[in-house]
């Protein structure tokens, strides 16, 4: 589910924490298949619930995965010993409580004492930590040219049945020639609207603490041509031309002033063992912030989407409570829009231009955004962490990309008319699928796609098939 229905037909959550109820399809069937692209991928069907008439389950004694093993790699930092799960479950530190305060033997979810957290320092080895190795350096990456992957996540037939990949660890954080405009755009919304983009709770302390460091190791990994971190604690962003102390701001902030990708923590409360969002900086929601959701649990942000209560809640609670560190995954979203909206709360004027559809309107005003999401547990913290970045792609691209006019039209015209209205794509398609009609008859003509050919996803998606060869080109490398 990519967004909520507001007045008819506004897209109007279809990013961040709403988002995540396409994470629910994983629960019950976290099971590797080698997918056409040759990535592991794992679905499952909309109807995973609990049984009628009972209530979800607590989760007070389910545990993530633990991690605590991987502690054996640091002999020269401490001692290694083993640690019952009972007991890391019956000394828990509490959701509210800042690790950094306190005193007592207390273990975070996934099996690791306050105490080791402590000794383990600023920027520990996050990959052996997590299981998740660092990115391969990206030497030829060039900031200013740099575009992002063409994702076309376009689904025939087009239901709430989805299919998720593996993340690719070399791409969990992309960067392209937005950049410098995109960090000064969110700098300057969260100059403007505070507590609304960027908030956090009590008890956040360790996973902000944490998801800063685990970001800043992989964008120096995968980028060292514009991005160092000297003595663990300056950072360098030769992109910007700038340097800060790692300890001179909160670690959200750090994130805002330097990675244009939006992130929202949840962390698992100790009485319940459900999930709740206590900290994030998003900068690209769309009808909802910050300031609305912190604080709330999973199934509250989720309230007013239809069916979640009956269909989804009980699937994505036990998801979460599950999701192991060493399984990151990715899933795109997508919508059209008019221009480039990053923010737009409820009530901003860009909603008006949802709901009609303008006879002025151009084609070369209409882009395809694509939210490209990841889904990953930070090993300390067992924090879950939900990231994405809006990608914008003007619509005429889509002429030259094998099969992606005829996919596209075909789901413009024949998707089920609520999972449409969520989505919010009529104010543009008066415009756009004329167009794409157009270029899917001449893809066929030119012999671009086969004559007659049945319109389903693509086999190379989220791609279409020649992506690689036309994404050089236009980048010059």
């Amino acid at each position: 589910m990519d967004a909520l229905n507001n007045q008819g037909n506004l897209w109007l959550v279809g990013l961040a924490m709403v988002a995540l109820t396409g994470f629910y399809l994983l629960v019950g069937k976290l099971q590797d298949k080698t997918s056409k692209s040759g990535l592991q991928s794992w679905s499952a069907s909309s109807d995973q619930k609990a049984p009628a008439g009972s209530s979800p389950a607590a989760y007070v004694d389910v545990l993530p995965p633990q991690r605590r093993h991987t502690l054996a790699s640091f002999p020269d930092v401490l001692q290694y010993k083993e640690v019952d799960e009972k007991q890391v479950g019956k000394r828990m530190l509490p959701m509210t409580t800042d690790y950094s305060k306190c005193t007592d033997e207390k273990y975070t979810p996934t099996g690791f004492s306050v105490a080791e957290v402590k000794a383990l320092g600023d920027f520990p080895d996050y990959a052996e930590l997590s299981g998740v190795p660092l990115p391969q350096p990206y030497p030829e990456f060039d900031i200013d040219k740099a575009l992002p992957r063409p994702y076309r996540p376009f689904r025939w037939s087009y239901h709430q049945t989805m299919s998720l990949t593996k993340l690719e660890t070399d791409w969990w954080i992309e960067l392209e020639n937005t950049y410098r405009e995109r960090v000064a755009q969110r700098k300057e919304l969260y100059a403007k609207h505070g507590s609304s983009v960027l908030g956090y709770l009590p008890g956040s302390e360790l996973a902000c603490k944490e998801l800063m460091e685990m970001v800043l190791q992989f964008i120096c990994a995968r980028y060292p041509q514009y991005f160092v971190l000297e003595d663990k604690r300056i950072f360098h962003n030769k992109i910007l031309g700038t340097k800060q102390e790692i300890k001179s701001k909160h670690p959200l902030e750090i994130l805002i002033d330097n990675v244009p990708e939006d992130f929202g923590i949840m962390l698992r409360d100790e009485k319940t063992g459900y999930y709740f969002l206590r900290a994030g900086v998003i900068c690209s929601s769309l009808g909802w912030n910050v300031g609305t959701k912190i604080g709330m649990q999973l199934h509250q942000i989720h309230e007013t989407i239809p069916d979640y209560k009956e269909k989804m809640q009980f699937s994505m609670d036990r998801f979460f409570t599950k999701m192991p560190v060493d399984k990151p995954i990715q899933r795109g979203s997508w919508g059209m829009e008019v221009g480039q909206p990053l923010y737009m709360p409820q009530g901003d004027p860009h909603e008006a231009l949802r709901l009609a559809q303008d006879p002025s309107l151009k084609l070369e005003d209409c882009n395809l955004r694509v939210d490209w999401q990841t889904l990953r547990r930070l090993p300390f913290s067992a924090a879950v962490v939900f990231n994405f970045k809006a990608l914008f792609t003007p619509v005429t691209e889509f002429r030259d990309e094998a099969g992606v006019p005829a996919l596209a039209v075909k789901i413009l015209k024949e998707g089920k008319k609520n999972l449409m209205d969520y989505k919010g794509t009529w104010h543009v398609e008066h415009v756009v699928v004329p167009n794409l009609e157009k270029w899917a008859t001449e893809q066929e003509e030119s012999g671009l796609v086969p004559k007659d050919w049945e319109v389903s996803t693509l086999e190379d998606s989220p791609w279409y098939k020649g992506w690689q060869e036309k994404w050089h080109r236009q980048q010059g490398f």
